[in-house]
Order: structure tokens, then sequence, then C-alpha cells
């Protein structure tokens, strides 16, 4: 496993482009969806993100992490980053952010 540093900076910065990447059939950012994982950036400023995706069959699935992944990489600081699609634990509703489910009706 690689060694982990928490550049809080970086992170943050990292959590900020996630938050401008939406789902084309939802109003909502991916970050606010609840999509998002992990973020974890190593010693070499190289973002690993691990995400899901609300279904196996979302018609974002090629698009939203390569949107992801692009954005990150732009990132001033960041030297590499890779974005995981990952299925466990399943995504669910109760997984978004208070934000999203008051823009979405569920509260």
């Amino acid at each position: 496993m690689e060694n982990q540093t928490q550049n809080p900076d970086l992170k943050q910065a990292v959590v900020k482009a996630l938050e401008s990447c939406y789902d084309p059939e939802i109003p909502v950012n991916i970050y606010e969806l609840g999509l998002i994982y992990d973020i974890a950036i190593d010693e070499a400023n190289k973002a690993n993100v691990k995400m899901t995706l609300t279904s196996p069959a979302c018609p974002a699935a090629a698009s939203l992490p390569v949107e992801a992944e692009n954005k990150i990489k732009a990132i001033p600081g960041i030297t590499d980053a890779k974005v995981e699609v990952v299925w466990e634990p399943p995504w669910n509703p109760s997984m978004m952010s208070e934000f999203a489910k008051l823009e979405l009706g569920f509260m």
C-alpha cells in the first residue's frame, strides 16, 4: 500500500473539483450525491479516488469517472489522478448529503 499523506489543501481542491461533476440526469454534484467513497493523496501528490454510481446501468458510467479524473488532474499540485469505480457498498439515497436530499425532495 502506498504511503498516504493528507494534504488538506489538495484534498479540499479535489473535493471542489468533484463538486463540479454532475450526473446529467440528476441536478446534484457527485460529491453531494455520496458517490465518492474515498479520496487519498500519496506523497507524490497523486490523487486516488474511489467512487460509485447510482447503478451499474447508469448512462453516465463511461463519462463521469473520466470527467472526474480529468478535473482532478487539472488541479495545480496534483501530479496524477486515478478514479476507480467500485460497487461495494452499493449506493443508496441515504448516502446523499442533507443538501442533496433537500434538493431532490428526499426530506
